[in-house]
C-alpha cells in the first residue's frame, strides 16, 4: 500500500514476539504491538521515519489472532460467520527509539450467512492462512464479507487515511506533489 502511495520505503522485520497481555482489549493490545515493532525497527535504523502496525480481529472483546492450523481457521471463521466483529489496527510512528505518534483505526465488518462447506472450502485455499481472523478482505475473503462500516484498508491491515494524517505532522509535506 505505500508502494501505491508512492512512498519510498523499505520493509524490515521487526524480529519480536508478538503476545496478549491480560487485561488488555484488542484496541490496546494493537497500539501497544505497533509501538514495540516500530521502537524495534526504529532502533536499528537511526533517523529513519518507521511505521509499526498491528491488526487483530475482535469478537465480543476477544482478539481471534492467526490461526494455529486449517482447523483453527474453520473454528474462528463460524464464530464470525454471520454476524459483525470489529477489525482494530494499531499504527505507530517512530524515530531514533521514540513513539512520535500513534493512533488505532477500527472498522466492522459483517460476515454473511456462510454454509459449512462454503467455509471449508474457503479454508482449503489457504488465502486465511497466517492471517488475523483465517481471513483478508483483499483477497477471496471478500466473498465472506457482506459489508463493512469504516475503512476498507484498515481490514486490509493499513489505515492509510489515518497512516498520511500521521505522516503529515510527522513528515510536513511527504504527500504534496511536484
Amino acid at each position: 500500500m505505500l508502494a501505491l502511495l508512492g512512498l519510498p520505503f523499505e520493509a524490515v522485520s521487526h524480529g519480536m514476539e508478538e503476545t496478549e497481555e491480560t487485561d488488555e482489549t484488542p484496541a490496546e493490545m494493537v497500539l501497544r504491538l505497533s509501538k514495540l515493532k516500530a521502537l524495534a525497527v526504529s532502533s536499528r535504523m537511526p533517523d529513519a521515519c518507521v511505521i509499526g502496525a498491528d491488526t487483530v480481529v475482535d469478537v465480543d472483546g476477544q482478539p481471534l489472532l492467526k490461526p494455529l492450523n486449517r482447523r483453527d481457521a474453520v473454528r474462528m471463521l463460524n464464530v464470525l460467520n454471520g454476524r459483525s466483529h470489529k477489525v482494530h489496527t494499531g499504527v505507530a510512528l517512530a524515530r531514533n527509539s521514540f513513539v512520535v505518534a500513534s493512533s488505532v483505526e477500527t472498522t466492522e465488518v459483517v460476515f454473511g450467512d456462510l454454509s459449512e462447506d462454503e467455509i471449508l472450502s474457503f479454508v482449503s485455499s489457504g488465502d486465511g492462512d497466517d492471517k488475523a481472523g483465517a481471513y483478508a478482505i483483499q483477497e477471496r475473503g471478500a466473498l465472506l464479507v457482506e459489508k463493512i462500516d469504516g475503512c476498507y484498508y484498515n481490514v486490509v491491515g493499513l489505515p492509510v487515511y489515518k497512516l498520511m494524517r500521521l505522516l503529515d505532522k510527522f513528515v510536513p509535506d511527504v504527500f504534496r506533489g511536484p
